[in-house]
């Protein structure tokens, strides 16, 4: 379970974290990181210093321009959010999360990323819209800024916590309940706006969140593959009659 699980920075302006992010990893047997956009050096001798043992991880990181490229294979990406925004999206706490994590993680295809932003300002509203759900963390509301290592600590441990309640594995599901991962839903979303433009239903220079609510249903439904080729099909038959018009 726990190498399907990816930790996924975004805008990291400070080697130091990506150390104490890559220690906090191997602390809990978590061994895939992804950096996307890095706002600094990944190997200094600070980030070495930092991850005490662990810069094998800083080594073998991937590296992305954008959070779509990072979790494109992604069958569930979870983004760590600090604030309420002004479209609520599913949240969960760290024990919900890691209560999901097992059976999110049975099928052989299955990655689950756990998203987090940058040191001073998060995640935007589009980064978090690309996740299927939010987690955050119920820190003292007096103070309540965490160190970019530390969250990734917790949410790391969290993790362990639900792998080693889990050492005697459900079976693994059948290839047609495979969910579809994150590249293939992009690719949905972007054939959907481009169908309901088409039809006129949505009219790009007056949004009104359409897109952003539909995407939310999307994320929240967790289509299977085969789900998928159903709604990409009924898209496909529906330009193709409004063309006919």
């Amino acid at each position: 379970m726990l190498e399907r699980i990816r930790i996924v920075l975004i805008g990291t302006s400070h080697p130091g974290n990506i150390g104490g992010v890559a220690r906090a990893m191997h602390n809990m047997g978590l061994a895939d990181l992804a950096l996307v956009a890095p706002r600094c050096e990944i190997i200094t001798q600070d980030s070495i210093s930092r991850a005490s043992g662990a810069d094998h991880l800083l080594h073998q990181a991937s590296v992305h321009a954008t959070l779509e490229d990072a979790v494109a294979d992604c069958t569930l990406a979870v983004g760590a959010s600090a604030r309420s925004r002004t479209l609520p999206w599913p949240m969960l706490t760290p024990r919900e999360l890691a209560d999901r994590l097992p059976g999110e993680c049975q099928a052989s295809t299955s990655r689950v990323a756990l998203v987090f932003g940058r040191e001073d300002s998060g995640l935007t509203n589009a980064e978090l819209q690309r996740c299927h759900a939010h987690v955050h963390i119920p820190t003292n509301a007096d103070f309540s800024s965490l160190n970019l290592a530390a969250a990734v600590q917790v949410l790391a441990y969290e993790s362990r916590m639900a792998w080693l309640s889990q050492q005697d594995a459900a079976p693994t599901p059948d290839a047609d309940d495979e969910l579809v991962p994150h590249e293939e839903l992009e690719r949905y979303f972007e054939h959907l706006e481009r169908t309901l433009i088409t039809i006129e239903f949505h009219d790009p220079a007056q949004p009104r969140q359409l897109m952003a609510r539909l995407r939310r249903l999307y994320l929240r439904a967790r289509p299977e593959k085969m789900e998928m080729n159903i709604l990409r099909g009924i898209l496909t038959a529906t330009e193709k009659s409004a063309d006919k018009q």
